[in-house]
């Protein structure tokens, strides 16, 4: 295993438990483009390269499947998770915003979310802030045109409102903390650049390394872009570092893609045996 990935590994077990995150991290990412069912053993198989123990494996998939996101079905002793339409959804939502170039042109318009009191607000406030809405105000959040409103917030009043670009400059700053995702952006790029020149040398990863990396480095590139309203470039500083992180997480990925889909044809099955082949979307991902 190459040094840099060794030290992203032992970054990302210094960090509180976070396998029930990185679970979702490889059905998104691994398992939805080929069928979005596997064994329970392909799961043990990656985690134990992370050294991560099977119990906890299991035990963050009962508590994913209780909350929703699988189904569980049973083949002899052998268990199998399937996403279930929930999980779909917010997959989807996920996958444009993680893998597709952002627009390139802004409309001028923004979405305006007004959320009423009561319990469900707290719900609706946090999946809101989750899917990148920033908040100027109690009760109020707002996004550039286009963004997915999460399930929770469907019952918001919606309203769609325009602004100049110096008032909306004014109201990007009064809704989103964006030094703290700049600052994210500017340690993944600390944190993935040396692997990068690490495969810019011509540096072979073994098949079971490469799925690792890709894996790991969505996981933690995913954690910042959905907390990222990806905001028209106008509004953005020149320098703004979401752009080089989005370039440097693309070229990993593409370069890690062959080898990591080889572990997966080689070790991952469903009730049926090995997953079959991933759609063309997979080819799509991080194109300019």
């Amino acid at each position: 295993m190459p040094p840099p990935l060794s030290r992203i590994i032992d970054q990302l077990k210094r960090e509180p438990s976070r396998t029930g995150s990185i679970i979702i991290t490889v059905f998104g990412d691994a398992i939805v483009p080929r069928g979005g069912a596997v064994w329970l053993g392909t799961l043990l198989a990656f985690f134990a390269g992370l050294d991560i123990d099977g119990n906890v494996v299991r035990t963050a998939m009962s508590r994913l499947t209780a909350e929703g996101w699988f189904a569980r079905s049973k083949v002899g002793r052998n268990s199998f998770y399937r996403l279930v339409r929930k999980g779909e959804q917010t997959f989807a939502a996920a996958t444009r915003h993680i893998y597709d170039a952002p627009s390139p042109e802004w409309n001028g318009r923004f979405d305006l979310l007004l959320i009423g009191g009561g319990e469900a607000r707290e719900v609706a406030r946090d999946a809101l802030k989750d899917a990148g809405f920033g908040n100027p105000l109690p009760g109020v959040f707002v996004a550039p045109a286009g963004l997915p409103v999460p399930e929770e917030a469907a019952g918001a009043i919606r309203l769609d409102v325009s602004a100049a670009p110096e008032m909306a400059r004014r109201l990007l700053a009064e809704s989103w903390t964006l030094d703290r995702t700049a600052e994210a952006y500017q340690k993944f790029t600390a944190a993935f650049a040396p692997l990068q020149a690490w495969l810019s040398r011509d540096a072979a990863l073994s098949d079971a390394d490469a799925f690792m990396a890709r894996i790991l480095l969505i996981h933690h590139y995913r954690r910042i872009v959905l907390r990222d309203p990806l905001l028209p470039a106008e509004l953005l500083p020149k320098d703004w570092p979401g752009r080089e992180a989005r370039a440097l997480c693309g070229v990993i990925y593409r370069t890690l893609l062959p080898a990591s889909e080889r572990w997966l044809d080689a070790h991952a099955t469903d009730e049926n045996g090995p997953l079959p082949a991933a759609g063309e979307g997979l080819a799509r991902r991080f194109q300019s």
